[in-house]
């Protein structure tokens, strides 16, 4: 029996393409589509419904997927348990991060491991929605939080914090009554994310002020459009400092609340419940938690 055909089987239907894995495992779109064929004439069923958008699954195919998934998800961990064994630092690194985090914190690592190790690729799938670790197979999912994670069967390890503020355009500034306290921020246009209730803030002496969310004049989970709109001088913004970094440097924006501190966004990683992390994964979490620490 070629189990390598029902290995195929489940890479399009993680990555809901041909070419998707194709991509992913190197190989013509055409070997992957010939699997398919083949797998499909050996069970006397048809497993997927091609049309020209996308790919959906028929009953016989979604039964097949939910019994075989896991058996091969299996087999990858042995497999990534042995290179860990060996500090083998090679294959696929699948990692899905948010785009305030990943756009800006995930690239210079990914950009040194690719060039320590030929033998590694790095996938890195920006994301605005959360990611489910175990339907995508991906090897860490980063997620930021305001509060502490839920219980979950993932391995959770918190990498750092990171430092926001609130940013406006000059022009925006220039037009309204700069805010000096938070609870001015009640009367102005805010840049929000959905996820955001209310906005703290701690003040030099320890005490923190919250305020609410109510009525923003946008909300969107996309970081660099708020930024645009902060920068098209359209309200006030709570974006990571990094993120604002450039434009304060050019002067595009300003930060606001000088005496106040906003409360950080805590970012984690999540990695599947495996016996030994695999190395490539270690190396990737040790390398970015230095540069979290301002390091090389």
């Amino acid at each position: 029996m070629d189990w390598d055909d029902y290995d195929l089987f489940c890479h399009v239907v993680d990555r809901a393409s041909f070419s998707g894995a194709a991509r992913a495992l190197g190989r013509p779109k055409s070997t992957v589509s010939a699997a398919i064929t083949r797998l499909e004439g050996r069970l006397n069923a048809r497993l997927i419904e091609r049309t020209t958008r996308r790919l959906r699954l028929t009953e016989a195919g979604e039964a097949l997927h939910r019994e075989i998934a896991p058996l091969f998800s299996h087999l990858r961990d042995v497999v990534d348990d042995a290179k860990a064994r060996g500090r083998a630092v090679g294959g696929q690194l699948r990692i899905a991060a948010p785009y305030e985090f990943g756009a800006h914190h995930l690239g210079a690592v990914a950009c040194t491991m690719l060039a320590d190790y030929p033998e590694l690729q790095i996938d890195i799938d920006v994301e605005y929605a959360p990611v489910n670790l175990f339907d995508q197979r991906y090897d860490i999912v980063f997620t930021t939080v305001e509060d502490e994670l839920p219980a979950s069967s993932a391995v959770m390890r918190r990498v750092f914090s990171l430092e926001r503020g609130l940013f406006a355009s000059p022009a925006f500034i220039a037009a309204h009554a700069e805010p000096h306290t938070p609870d001015d921020l009640r009367a102005l246009p805010l840049l929000v994310a959905p996820s955001d209730r209310d906005w703290t803030f701690k003040g030099r002496g320890g005490k923190t002020a919250s305020v609410p969310i109510v009525s923003p004049r946008l909300s969107s989970p996309n970081a660099g459009i708020r930024r645009q709109a902060a920068l098209a001088g359209l309200g006030i913004a709570r974006i990571t400092a990094t993120f604002c970094e450039p434009a304060v440097r050019a002067g595009a924006l300003r930060p606001l609340l000088a005496g106040y501190g906003c409360a950080p966004l805590r970012v984690y990683a999540l990695l599947p419940a495996r016996r030994l992390m695999p190395a490539k994964v270690r190396l990737f979490l040790d390398r970015l938690e230095v540069l979290a620490r301002g390091g090389a």
